[in-house]
């Protein structure tokens, strides 16, 4: 399984001869290396409805004919494009051909905002437990500090947790570090931080502060396998 990032909440897995990106925030994302007109995923992933989460989904959707999976308000509105989607809700889990994918909690709200300045109410916002070759990886999404994070450690071993760190719309490096010793995850990755002025932060302050779990602090294209 190979998993990167690329910035904000974006994050590419290829698994299983499939790729799956999370939270397409592409154009428009000074911080991103992407290109949304080159990405060729077969499943994108959403944890919610924002604009900074949904990102480019329709035009790589529409232009790929992949299946989106979203909390199912969202999935019902990104639906009218013309693509399959799958609608999900919190504590659901599917399995594809490539693994299971399971929706989780997250403090947080979901709307999306149109072109025409329309507001879409977006379901639930949610994690995303993420399992497949034997591994698991958490992506939460953006949510603050909450005390399931604790159970959801202790029913899946965690492999890989995704946390934003960024701060004023969700969890801080403090938090997302208890957060981290809750869920027990043997690697922790900060995301969801220094896309915008509000929730610039340092990584590496976070880093010292998470105890008993390894920390990569990755750039926009940063890779690993595991």
């Amino acid at each position: 399984m190979k998993i990167s990032y690329h910035g904000h909440s974006v994050v590419k897995i290829m698994t299983g001869g499939k790729t799956i990106l999370f939270d397409p925030f592409i154009d428009g994302n000074k911080l991103c290396d992407l290109n949304s007109s080159k990405e060729k995923p077969d499943m994108i992933l959403l944890t919610h409805a924002h604009n900074d989460h949904v990102g480019d989904t329709v035009d790589i959707a529409k232009e790929n004919d992949c299946t989106v999976v979203a909390p199912v308000e969202l999935a019902n509105y990104l639906g009218t494009f013309g693509f399959e989607t799958i609608g999900m809700n919190l504590g659901g889990a599917k399995e594809f051909d490539f693994g299971t994918v399971k929706y989780t909690k997250a403090f947080h709200s979901s709307s999306y905002t149109t072109e025409d300045g329309d507001v879409i109410y977006g379901g639930m916002p949610a994690g995303i437990l993420f399992k497949a070759e034997g591994k698991t990886i958490y992506h939460a999404g953006d949510t603050d500090l909450f005390g399931d994070m604790e159970l959801i450690g202790k029913r899946n071993d965690i492999d890989i947790a995704f946390l934003p760190i960024g701060d004023f719309f969700t969890m801080g490096p403090e938090d997302a570090a208890y957060a981290a010793e809750l869920l027990k995850a043997k690697t922790v990755v900060p995301i969801h931080y220094n896309t915008f002025p509000p929730i610039k932060q340092d990584p590496e302050k976070f880093k010292e502060l998470v105890k008993g779990s390894e920390v990569k602090v990755m750039k926009a294209g940063d890779q690993f396998e595991i």
